[in-house]
């Protein structure tokens, strides 16, 4: 047998043992390869299957009101992280919301956000479509707006104390003006009367707006005013302000106290507004959308543009909202029952 024969058949056994084994390593990597997408389909499927894979709807109050300015902020801030696009459905009345997302597929495409209608409104009627707590599984507190006691400068109270003292002395003549049953000036006000053992006259207006301009005018003494309404007012001199109804001190008017420290320990009546999803929407879902909208709520740009409205961003847990939400209910729940309060 000639050497180079030989040494030729070395050269192919070897080549084709080499091909062999590059077959066995490449099916090895397929087989690999292949579990491990099986496994990662698997976590998906077990999870949230690739959420968000499609448009997002969130369902809020009527265009143009306080909660459609602040949720198409958030939306805007979120739309990038989630790579989705994230659509307001405006919607007239906590009630026809509310209903709406209830009865929606708890999948994570169709959202609310709202305000303390969601949960106030049920205590106020005998008939709501939805069960704030059983029907919706709360993602995150997203922002905050305290009141402002105001009072017109004929008033002769310049604190909160003085104010308490006039009240009393003068039972039932001094009157507060407010405008829709169940809104948190409104509550604030009846919330204020029990707490400092008062009686103020309810003068009930079609709108905010209404009830500022017989403020101004004189025609009625006080106000729990929203801090963006009053602000201008209490600069030239029109409105005085004593205190806050928050429970902390806030930026809108830092030099003010809190009616909790003028003069009324405890006492607290913030407009709270946060996002929900439908009840039994995954846990996986619910902590993804809260992520983004937290995230949102830390950018400098959105806090600067939420406090130009008049409101604080917040954010939360799920955990801490639902906890919120059931406190409030408790809490609003015995003064609307003490003072008789219906839907208008």
């Amino acid at each position: 047998m000639s050497p180079i024969w030989t040494f030729s058949k070395l050269r192919v056994e070897k080549l084709m043992l080499h091909r062999r084994f590059l077959k066995s390593l490449l099916c090895a990597v397929l087989t690999l390869t292949g579990a491990g997408t099986a496994v990662a389909q698997s976590t998906t499927t077990a999870g949230a299957p690739a959420f968000p894979a499609k448009p997002i709807r969130i369902v809020t109050s009527d265009a143009g009101g306080g909660s459609d300015v602040i949720v198409r902020v958030i939306a805007q801030g979120i739309t990038g992280p989630l790579g989705q696009q994230v659509v307001v459905d405006n919607r007239g009345g906590g009630v026809i919301a509310g209903e709406i997302v209830s009865r929606s597929q708890p999948d994570g495409y169709t959202l609310i956000y709202y305000g303390s209608t969601l949960w106030i409104l049920p205590l106020m009627r005998k008939s709501v479509p939805y069960d704030t707590v059983r029907d919706f599984a709360p993602i995150t507190l997203a922002v905050s707006s305290p009141n402002v006691l105001v009072v017109h400068p004929t008033v002769a109270a310049k604190s909160v104390k003085e104010l308490i003292a006039l009240a009393k002395s003068r039972p039932g003549e001094l009157n507060y003006a407010s405008a829709a049953a169940g809104t948190i000036p409104h509550l604030a006000a009846e919330l204020f009367k029990s707490m400092a053992g008062v009686d103020l006259m309810r003068i009930v207006y079609k709108g905010t707006g209404a009830a500022l301009n017989d403020l101004l005018g004189g025609q009625v003494h006080v106000m729990f005013a929203t801090a963006p309404s009053a602000a201008p007012h209490i600069k030239t001199g029109r409105l005085r302000a004593l205190a806050m109804t928050s429970a902390q001190p806030t930026a809108a008017f830092p030099d003010l106290p809190t009616i909790a420290t003028a003069g009324l320990p405890g006492y607290e009546a913030v407009q709270v507004s946060g996002m929900f999803a439908p009840a039994k929407t995954p846990a996986v879902i619910i902590a993804r959308v809260n992520k983004e909208i937290v995230s949102a709520l830390r950018l400098t740009s959105v806090r600067e543009r939420l406090a130009s409205t008049g409101v604080e961003a917040v954010g939360s847990t799920p955990e801490q909202f639902a906890a919120k939400i059931k406190s409030e209910i408790a809490r609003m729940g015995k003064v609307i029952r003490d003072a008789g309060i219906r839907d208008e």
